[in-house]
């Protein structure tokens, strides 16, 4: 149903406790762990700069499912930006995250789990495993704030179709019509079909519950033919045609 979606949401912030193998001395890194540093109070001389191996700045990602409450737990997943060798071992400081709005959706925070992993040799050798510089936090962040979608509001629902096909459009809102009366449902082009509804929250969920649970039958899909010329396999669908034609080997 139209914005009834998830929403992306990214932060910035800092990996520590890594094991020697964090950004050390680049400027961005230092600025950030000051910034850390002065929220507890603490403000550390304009000339001092910290070794920092065992910290790393990261960019965090995360998808906010609709309809999501506060209080719920999201994955995030974190990915270096600097010139860290390995996320292993690292835990994420508190760290906000931010819709494309600039508001703060949800906080994240704890233990990296990294699949990845890498080691080097002293004549210079070394060997990487997958990527160790990007990890997850299964639920590792907090949902602060709601999207607002207009589901109890809006004056139609609409239903958008995966794919666009104007029979199958017009199919769903035979469908709909047929179960909740003529006119509740119209085609409004090959993918949006707009279904009338009652305002209410509770009386909407009922209904999308009925319309999600109908049986419609789509339009056939375009013919289609794939060739694949290493192996000589030839796949054609249902919907495919054949004429006259001189087949040599």
């Amino acid at each position: 149903f139209q914005g009834i979606r998830s929403n992306q949401l990214t932060g910035y912030g800092i990996v520590v406790g890594l094991p020697g193998t964090g950004d050390d001395n680049l400027e961005y890194t230092i600025q950030s762990m000051k910034a850390v540093a002065s929220r507890f109070g603490l403000q550390l001389p304009s000339n001092v700069n910290p070794g920092l191996k065992n910290a790393a700045v990261v960019l965090i990602t995360a998808d906010l499912p609709p309809f999501a409450k506060p209080g719920q737990k999201l994955d995030i997943t974190v990915a270096s930006m600097g010139k860290a060798k390995s996320l292993r071992g690292g835990a994420l400081i508190l760290t906000p995250l931010l819709g494309a709005d600039g508001q703060i959706y949800a906080m994240a925070q704890g233990n990296l789990a990294v699949g990845g992993l890498g080691a080097e040799g002293k004549d210079g050798s070394q060997i990487v495993v997958n990527i160790p510089s990007a990890g997850r936090i299964p639920e590792g962040a907090t949902v602060e704030r709601t999207v607002q979608t207009g589901f109890e509001t809006t004056p139609v629902l609409t239903y958008n179709l995966t794919r666009a096909d104007f029979t199958t459009a017009q199919n769903v809102a035979a469908a709909i019509n047929s179960r909740l009366g003529a006119g509740s449902a119209q085609a409004v082009d090959a993918v949006s079909v707009s279904v009338r509804a009652p305002i209410g929250g509770d009386v909407r969920a009922t209904l999308m519950s009925e319309i999600e649970n109908l049986d419609v039958v789509s339009a056939e899909p375009s013919a289609k033919v794939i060739v694949n010329a290493r192996t000589g396999t030839v796949v054609i669908n249902s919907t495919v045609r054949v004429g006259s034609a001189a087949v040599t080997p």
